[in-house]
């Protein structure tokens, strides 16, 4: 696993510079103990409410100076990556925040953040200073632990007691409601991997298709290992076995990105968890967001606690720590109904048309049965997904087929340009529906079909900006139509074979995608959308063959 860093020692007081420094301006600050010493701390703080003070080893970003502000933590004190700080960095911390009304120490359960908080707190109160110390131990992975984890349920009692710090409450009323809170939350972690720490060799115990179920957030192994499968079998799992630890009642839920989560997974896990067993108890939605990670980890966790009125109200309020992302209600889909097509844009009601409908089948499936092999180029200069993304234009083109007026050519094509521009998506998908489109236009006004269907082409390369040369589905298509207008569908799909096959010597594009690629990752590699035209092109060929052994085949003639 590759690392952006400079040296190892200094990765962590210069990631919280780094934060601090664009963090709004006047609102936090370092004591100047650094490096052995790490606290972050309220640039405004006056020491005149209770102090709400967390830490632990580094690498849980945003957690937990992402959480030091206004409404939650006064100050935050980091060890180096999942290292807990030491007793005197601890101390140092309590000594800089805690004023007349005391502070709070909110701890995870690991036990070196125990031991090193409570021996702080120990000896601040030894200096004459009132601290109180709540652990949280959220973590239900291990049900026979004696001492559970502290995990990301934990920003449920920063928020708790940092809201009631702010309104002035006492130290006793501040931690006995910190304390009752950290007693009713439940958490429980997947991932499909182990995370890596900058500077150290990384191996994983997972095997490829394996993931791991209630690992700690510093990777410890969790209680058991599982196949790789849907979100949502994943989710069920999840959901049962919290659910097992919950009573009924109402419930914030906290939907945790582990670090390396795609916002897109993210989303979709939200979706299976407000789908599952946990949504009938669930009021308030947090996430789902990056707020306590395990570096790298490509995983997630869910975190419940109970409400009661003073934990909502606590949990809405407003605060300034930018990490800290507001609940929202649970709610359902809001679903608005699409605008219907005008009737003007209508084509024309259903005909059938053997020969055409023989060819657009043929076409429809060996685009559709090329997806792997397009996707496959269009990794090496692309994103991936041409195969997927033309596969999806031909199979909505095969779903409407017969509805389509397929008597009237040029009905057809103004038809296919609307379904693609719907169901294809992307840049190709435009630039296929203006061809045909444009087809359209020139066919009903001409009746020559290789006449529109070069009028198309001219349109699509105006609006797309690509030429012959430039390494796109040009260069395929058209060679293919101009041999098409002087020969016939044969020629037609030998020039179309041809010209695709010449984009793997052009090793710079000029268009799409891969004019961003670098020529060493195109030499070789035929263009994708060249790849599909010529495809297409063969199929037509084929298509029209068969359909002579039956009659004659009309297509390419009028």
């Amino acid at each position: 696993m590759k690392h952006f860093f400079n040296r190892r020692e200094n990765i962590v007081t210069e990631a919280l510079d780094g934060f601090l420094l664009t963090s709004r301006p006047g609102t936090l600050a370092r004591l100047d103990s650094y490096p052995d010493i790490k606290v972050i701390l309220r640039a405004d703080w006056d020491k005149s409410k209770v102090a709400i003070i967390s830490g632990g080893g580094a690498g849980h970003e945003p957690a937990h100076a992402g959480f030091v502000g206004r409404g939650m933590l006064t100050a935050a004190v980091s060890g180096e990556i999942f290292a807990s700080p030491s007793v005197d960095a601890v101390l140092t911390g309590i000594r800089a925040v805690t004023g007349p009304k005391g502070c709070l120490l909110v701890v995870k359960n690991y036990t070196g953040d125990r031991l090193n908080f409570g021996l702080a707190a120990e000896r601040a109160r030894a200096e004459g200073f009132k601290v109180e110390m709540v652990i949280v131990a959220d973590d239900i992975a291990l049900p026979d632990l004696a001492q559970p984890r502290g995990i990301a349920g934990t920003l449920f009692v920063h928020k708790i007691a940092g809201f009631l710090a702010e309104r002035g409450d006492t130290l006793e009323d501040v931690a006995a409601a910190a304390a009752a809170a950290a007693a009713d939350i439940v958490s429980l972690g997947v991932s499909y991997s182990t995370c890596s720490i900058p500077g150290q060799p990384h191996e994983s115990r997972l095997g490829e298709d394996e993931g791991e179920l209630g690992l700690g957030i510093h990777g410890e192994p969790g209680v058991e290992r599982i196949a790789i499968q849907e979100a949502a079998s994943i989710v069920a799992i999840m959901a049962d076995r919290l659910n097992a630890t919950i009573p009924v009642g109402e419930y914030a839920l906290l939907i945790n990105n582990l670090g390396a989560v795609p916002p897109v997974e993210m989303n979709l896990i939200a979706r299976n968890v407000l789908a599952s067993s946990l949504a009938a108890k669930v009021k308030l939605v947090v996430g789902p967001r990056a707020i306590m990670t395990a570096l790298n980890m490509n995983g997630f966790s869910l975190s419940l606690i109970k409400l009661d009125l003073a934990r909502e109200t606590a949990l809405l309020a407003e605060v300034a720590p930018q990490a800290w992302l507001a609940p929202v209600a649970r709610h359902e889909l809001i679903v608005i109904p699409a605008p219907t097509i005008k009737t003007a844009m209508q084509h024309g009601p259903s005909s059938r048309d053997a020969e055409v409908e023989a060819i657009i089948a043929a076409i429809c499936g060996a685009l559709i049965a090329l997806e792997p092999e397009l996707n496959r180029l269009d990794a090496r200069a692309g994103d991936g997904d041409t195969g997927s993304t033309v596969a999806a234009g031909a199979r909505g083109v095969l779903a409407r087929l017969e509805s389509l007026p397929l008597a009237d050519k040029a009905a057809t094509f103004a038809a296919i340009g609307s379904i693609l521009a719907t169901s294809m998506g992307g840049s190709s998908g435009v630039l296929l529906s203006i061809f045909f489109i444009a087809a359209s236009k020139s066919m009903a006004a001409a009746g020559n079909l290789p006449e529109a269907l070069l009028s198309g082409l001219d349109r699509m390369t105006f609006y797309g900006g690509a030429e012959p040369g430039d390494r796109t589905m040009v260069d395929a298509l058209d060679p293919a139509l101009h041999a098409l207008a002087a020969s016939g569908i044969d020629d037609a799909a030998f020039a179309a074979n041809a010209g695709a096959k010449a984009t793997s010597t052009m090793t710079k594009a000029r268009a799409g995608r891969a004019s961003y690629v670098g020529e060493r990752d195109l030499d070789g590699v035929i263009d994708p959308g060249a790849a599909a035209v010529a495809a297409a092109f063969v199929a037509a060929a084929a298509a029209i063959a068969r359909h002579k052994t039956h009659g004659e085949a009309t297509f390419v003639a009028k």
